[in-house]
């Protein structure tokens, strides 16, 4: 296999690897029955005009398997978190000390489990599809090179057959994170 190929190759499975952070990242960020600081980090806050990330303006910290505590490094941006979280789609009432936001997460019931895996299911299907984007890319510069002539054909078909198998790879990873997500999900 030439170099070419080889760098082609180890692009495509930097891509890929992006797009299963990606996806690791949305997926946390989906509500299960426990507590966890990135069901929130991510939240876009008001702050000077511009929206910023809520761990960027505060701790967050699980003091309890059902619960979490906002601590806001500067005390004035409390109302403006606590509207951020009454603004999100997460569902959680924010009770407010004066000094720290806590929220209570409430169990889940059956048809909000199946509203989330729904909502995992499409972010895994978007995965897949920008690993296939990703494959497609790719194979499509491979064609070029070797109508170009930089590439034999021999060459082409091997990089075909390894970018496929990098797919499936890839393919196979996302399955398995959903599947972990959706056993995560349904657990009472």
């Amino acid at each position: 296999m030439t170099d070419e190929i080889r760098d082609m190759l180890k692009d495509a499975e930097s891509r890929m690897h992006g797009a299963i952070q990606s996806l690791t990242d949305d997926l946390a960020a989906i509500r299960t029955g426990r507590a966890s600081p990135a069901l929130v980090e991510k939240l876009p806050i008001e702050y000077y005009g511009s929206p910023t990330p809520l761990m960027q303006l505060a701790t967050i910290s699980v003091p309890e398997p059902r619960s979490l505590m906002i601590k806001p490094f500067d005390q004035s941006t409390l109302k403006e978190i606590e509207r951020a979280i009454h603004a999100s789609d997460l569902g959680l009432n924010p009770n407010s000390d004066g000094k720290a936001i806590h929220l209570n997460l409430p169990p889940l019931n059956e048809e909000r489990r199946r509203g989330l895996v729904k909502q995992v299911h499409g972010r895994l299907e978007e995965a897949r599809v920008a690993i296939r984007n990703i494959r497609r890319d790719v194979h499509n510069d491979m064609r070029d090179f070797e109508k170009e002539k930089l590439i034999s054909e021999d060459d082409l078909k091997r990089g075909e057959d390894e970018l496929q198998k990098l797919t499936d790879r890839f393919v196979e990873d996302v399955a398995k994170h959903g599947q972990a997500k959706e056993k995560e999900i349904m657990e009472v």
